[in-house]
């Protein structure tokens, strides 16, 4: 964080503003286009200044009280897989993937009317399984489709 707490950019632009704030008054009489110049210049300095400030005040704020996200929450109750990124996930356990998938899309299915062209493509994405991200994201997916097929439910009661 250093000696000025992040706030070199205030700092640099206050000291500019103050320069020309002192400056002003000598050169007022000096040229009419000067004391235009001024006039535009100073207010807007101070302006960034305090810009400039807010900006870091809120930054800091926002760093200091922000809350811990340590684990990412999944949004459906299928068990989650985690491995390292360099290693890869053997074919039994895609597999074993594939059938949940298939399964809770079959679930899926029976609740929510789907075109016939989303079903099919999301059964060709289950079978093309190879990444883990491909799997979160077809269980996202899957996710949102109940939550969908939960709020289609409410509606009609």
């Amino acid at each position: 964080m250093g000696y000025l707490g992040n706030h070199l950019a205030t700092i640099v632009t206050g000291v500019f503003a103050a320069i020309l704030t002192a400056l002003w008054p000598y050169f007022v009489d000096f040229a009419p286009i000067l004391n235009f110049v001024f006039i535009m210049a100073v207010p807007i300095t101070w302006f960034l200044t305090f810009t400039c400030w807010i900006s870091q005040k809120s930054t800091d704020y926002m760093h200091r009280h922000a809350p811990l996200h340590s684990e990412k929450k999944s949004l459906s109750n299928t068990q989650t897989i985690q491995t390292t990124s360099t290693s890869q996930v053997n074919l039994l356990e895609i597999k074993h993937i594939q059938d949940e998938l298939l399964l809770e899309l079959n679930n899926v299915k029976e609740s929510v009317k789907l075109k016939d062209s989303e079903i099919e493509r999301l059964n060709q994405e289950i079978s093309n399984l190879e990444t883990l991200v491909q799997i979160e994201s077809l269980k996202t997916e899957l996710a949102n489709l109940k939550m969908l097929a939960s709020g289609k439910k409410t509606k009609s009661k």
